[in-house]
């Protein structure tokens, strides 16, 4: 019974959320569904309120009503990001996780990192636990990207519908992966069978950063 209980729960919150991609006459907060993009000028991108380039954690936090963890991250190349992330946040009804690239100045990073209160070995890296002073400051800086990872795997067809149809398809080579990209929007939307979705929002002037990695280590789709 209780099994029945959890799959019947599980059907009616997949339904719930495809119908809230598909129909716009929600009645939600506009600026909190996912395609809503506006460009406040032709190089910048506002989403989920936030303008990424000039809002910041703090402004981040008041308007998703949750509280955000920060890290720096230390890739194997010795690359060093700050990264904020909120483990589950619900807007417009859609739950989803959501995680924040800051735009940490490069003279800044060396520090945070020899400050560091405790270092943690991953797969991907070393993640690095900044001292509270650190994580102020951090705070107070623009978000460079947004990516929103909702937690129900959708098809394929609602962001056709939402988004309509890429400028550009990569496939990565190694994943399987495949990225539908809008450059107008600065917008990648990555798709990867049976993984959940995932958006990243970036300044249309920056997509060409994003981009390049991805046509280094992929092949177009026609």
């Amino acid at each position: 019974m209780e099994r029945k209980i959890y799959w019947g729960t599980a059907i009616v919150a997949v339904l719930i959320l495809g119908v809230a991609f598909f129909s716009g006459d929600q009645p939600t907060e506009k600026s909190d569904l996912p395609w809503h993009i506006v460009h406040p000028t032709a190089a910048t991108s506002q989403i989920f309120g936030i303008t990424l380039g000039q809002s910041n954690t703090s402004e981040a936090e008041q308007h998703f009503k949750e509280a955000a963890k920060s890290i720096l991250f230390k890739s194997p190349s010795g690359q060093l990001v700050v990264e904020v992330f909120f483990e589950q946040v619900t807007l417009a009804g859609l739950k989803a996780r959501v995680v924040l690239n800051i735009a940490v100045p490069d003279s800044e990073l060396p520090g945070m990192f020899e400050r560091g209160l405790r270092m943690n070995a991953t797969g991907s890296g070393k993640e690095i636990t900044m001292t509270p002073d650190d994580v102020a400051r951090v705070f107070q800086m623009p978000i460079s990207s947004l990516t929103y990872m909702p937690t129900t795997r959708l098809d394929d067809a609602v962001f056709a519908k939402r988004f309509g149809q890429p400028e550009l398809r990569v496939k990565e080579k190694k994943s399987g992966a495949v990225h539908w990209l809008y450059p107008q929007h600065g917008l990648d939307i990555t798709l990867g069978g049976v993984e959940k979705p995932l958006l990243q929002y970036v300044s249309p002037r920056d997509f060409d950063k994003l981009i390049q990695p991805l046509l280094a280590n992929g092949e177009i789709l026609k």
